[in-house]
């Protein structure tokens, strides 16, 4: 997080003080604008350093930084998030559709979903088949590979997200 240097911290003799209501006020001395802090009740946080002379403004800075710890939140939990489905070499066709629609879901909750294959023993003299169960699973979701397939010692996988091209396309079709 970033740090501000709040009140006595600032250390420019002049800054270009903001007001509670963002209107700029203009440049003043440093004391001056921390005695119309004090008598406003708000603090005087340096929101600018790099610009001369330093902006800064008046605000709750406790109230500041509770908005700055939200908004970061809010930030990280809206980054979609990535889902996995694990199948094997050898899947029977209602295992496949339980995976795929479980993955339906995911991609409905705007979530990214990787696709795990594993091969164990003598499957991986049939590498090509793991490639086949990810291009059946993209079909099946109707989705585009984010990451291409990978192989990482026995585990083939790959990220699929939606195709928003194919969807935007399909839409088009039915109100036509």
């Amino acid at each position: 997080m970033i740090r501000h240097r709040v009140n006595e911290y600032v250390r420019a003799p002049k800054v270009l003080l903001i007001d509670e209501e963002g209107k700029s006020v203009g440049e003043i001395s440093r004391d001056e604008a921390l005695k119309t802090a004090d008598e406003r009740g708000y603090d005087l946080v340096e929101i600018n350093p790099n610009s001369n002379p330093p902006i800064c403004k008046l605000l709750d800075y406790g109230k500041f930084r509770y908005e700055l710890k939200k908004a970061q939140k809010n930030q990280k939990s809206q980054a979609g998030k990535v889902k996995e489905i694990r199948l094997s070499g050898n899947i029977e066709d209602h295992d496949f559709q339980t995976k795929v629609e479980r993955a339906k879901e995911f991609l409905e909750k705007g979530n990214k979903v990787r696709i795990s294959v594993k091969l164990l023993g003598r499957q991986m003299a049939f590498q090509s088949r793991a490639y086949e169960q990810l291009d059946r699973v993209k079909d099946a979701l109707e989705t585009k590979y984010e990451t291409p397939p990978t192989k990482l010692g026995n585990i083939f996988s790959a990220i699929v997200v939606l195709d928003k091209d194919k969807k935007n396309k399909e839409e088009n079709e039915q109100q036509s």
